[in-house]
């Protein structure tokens, strides 16, 4: 990532209107067979004049194999588009003049329009500006112009940049909230529980977990913040509960639940993550700690609480009546929900 600058490069993939390894192994097998380019070219869909330009590109006749065809018509067709700013040297130095004038990359596209209206050569959008900044591999607008940009920024994240499959966050393979069925939605059944991180003092840690449908509570003491210390406390807790009520767990984008492979296989419950900055995915997490901080308030270490104390804090919760729930009690809104499914 820092070498991009933080701007991500794009998967490179095929077009559909090139030849494919699928057509080059039928032209090579049409060749063996000693067939024509017409009857090649008729049998994969192309035109005849594409099979033969194929053929005399990659060895002829005689040499053509379809492997090593496509493998060189992928490295040859790796030509990266030149940069605007790298074409045209009067544009650059006017983009480097502004930018020195601690003008935002934004101002500089928007006034180039009014100032050349009638010139097209004088465009460069402002994400452009930003990507010659910090992709200095380009040789495009020096480093040192990034000291005039607002904020003092050494990586580039683009609104409309995706960091699927980078493992932020030291999450790999997470599966987003958007992904959990409708039944774990609309609250209809028990078993899927949402969880989070109370911080107390000294970096010390209470582990929260909140059962969807009936908002029961439990409290997890956890050692540490890091993702064993996390996963290990949270089996340990779930493996006290009745069988199958545990069916998911949705938790924040924290790193402390990076290992959620291994608790997915101790307890066969799917872990599902809310998407960042999205604290409207948290509502009973957010709730819920605010009832706690009751009990356990901002500033107090949580290391001084034991196991037992925290199921007595639960328990506290658990047995008091709940607006949402009709003036019900969690525990007795989950005993009903448990008796009605078994």
């Amino acid at each position: 990532m820092k070498s991009y600058g933080g701007v991500v490069p794009a998967d490179r993939c095929r077009a559909a209107r090139v030849l494919s390894l699928f057509d080059r192994e039928e032209i090579s097998r049409g060749l063996a067979q000693g067939q024509s380019i017409r009857a090649i070219a008729s049998q994969i869909g192309r035109c005849p004049s594409t099979i033969s330009r194929e053929i005399d590109r990659h060895g002829g006749h005689l040499k053509y194999r379809a492997v090593r065809a496509d493998d060189r018509a992928w490295r040859n067709a790796k030509r990266p588009k030149t940069c605007v700013l790298a074409e045209n040297l009067c544009l650059q130095q006017v983009v480097a003049s502004k930018l020195k004038e601690d003008w935002s990359p934004a101002q500089i596209a928007s006034w180039l329009v009014l100032e050349y209206p009638d010139n097209k050569t004088m465009r460069v959008s402002h994400e452009t500006i930003y990507r010659s900044l910090f992709l200095q591999a380009r040789g495009v607008l020096k480093k040192e112009l990034i000291t005039h940009l607002r904020r003092a920024r050494t990586m580039r994240s683009p609104r409309n940049a995706t960091h699927q499959g980078e493992g932020r966050g030291g999450i790999i393979d997470a599966i987003s909230i958007r992904d959990r069925p409708a039944e774990i939605e609309d609250r209809a059944i028990p078993g899927h529980w949402k969880g989070d991180l109370i911080y107390g003092s000294t970096s010390t840690y209470i582990a929260t977990l909140v059962e969807r449908h009936s908002r029961f509570v439990k409290l997890v003491k956890v050692e540490r913040k890091d993702t064993d210390s996390v996963v290990t406390a949270l089996i340990r807790e779930v493996h006290r509960l009745p069988d199958q009520l545990m069916a998911s767990l949705t938790w924040d984008r924290g790193t402390e639940l990076a290992n959620h492979k291994t608790f997915t296989m101790e307890t066969d419950a799917k872990v599902y993550f809310c998407d960042p900055r999205s604290p409207w995915q948290r509502g009973s997490n957010e709730n819920t700690s605010g009832l706690l901080r009751q009990y356990f308030p901002k500033g107090v270490s949580m290391a001084d609480y034991s196991q037992e104390d925290l199921d007595q804090v639960a328990l506290k919760l658990n047995t008091r009546p709940r607006k949402t729930l009709g003036f019900q009690t969690p525990a007795a809104t989950l005993q009903k929900a448990i008796a009605s499914t078994g």
